[in-house]
C-alpha cells in the first residue's frame, strides 16, 4: 500500500475544470462537457449533469451514458486517492484503474458524437486522466510490481 500526497488529490482535483469533451459543430457552435455539466456556446447555456440525466435524457443515444460513467469511476478515484492521502493506504492499481476505464468512457463517448454529421468530438478527458494516471500514478504502480518480483 501506499500513499497518495495532497498534490496528487489536487491533480484529480484539477479534472473538475478540464472539459472532458469538446463537440463542435460544423466548425463553429461549440459544446464543453465537464464533469458537473455542459457548457453550449450557441446559445449560451449551461446544462448540469442532474439536469441532463433526469430531465433532457429521454430518446439519447446509449452512448451518452459514458458520461455519468466516467463521472461515477472519477469520483470513486478521487475517494480513493484521498482515502490514500488521509490514511496512507491506497492501492495505486485500483485509483489508476479506474481513471483509465473513465479515460475509456470518455473516448466512447466522444467517438459516438463524432460520428454524427457536421460534428466533431474531442476526447479532451481522456488525455487528461491518461496523463495523471502516467505521472502520478505509473512510477509508484511499477514500483510496486518491481517490489512483488524482487520478492518472488
Amino acid at each position: 500500500m501506499s500513499r497518495s500526497t495532497p498534490r496528487t488529490v489536487l491533480a484529480l482535483l484539477a479534472l473538475l475544470a478540464v472539459p472532458w469533451s469538446v463537440q463542435v459543430f460544423s466548425g463553429r457552435d461549440a459544446t464543453f462537457l465537464f464533469a458537473w455539466g455542459l457548457f453550449n456556446t450557441n446559445p449560451v447555456q449551461v446544462t448540469t449533469l442532474s439536469d441532463f440525466l433526469f430531465v433532457y435524457t429521454q430518446g439519447l443515444p446509449e452512448y451518452i451514458l459514458a458520461w455519468p460513467l466516467s463521472v461515477a469511476l472519477y469520483g470513486l478515484a478521487l475517494a480513493s486517492a484521498v482515502v490514500g492521502w488521509r490514511t496512507g493506504r491506497e492501492d495505486p492499481r485500483v485509483t489508476a484503474g479506474l481513471l483509465v476505464v473513465a479515460a475509456v468512457a470518455q473516448l466512447r463517448l466522444a467517438w459516438g458524437f463524432s460520428v454524427q454529421p457536421y460534428r466533431t468530438a474531442w476526447p479532451v478527458g481522456t488525455v487528461a486522466f491518461l496523463v495523471v494516471v502516467w505521472w502520478w500514478y505509473w512510477p509508484r504502480v511499477r514500483a510496486q510490481l518491481r517490489r512483488r518480483l524482487d520478492s518472488s
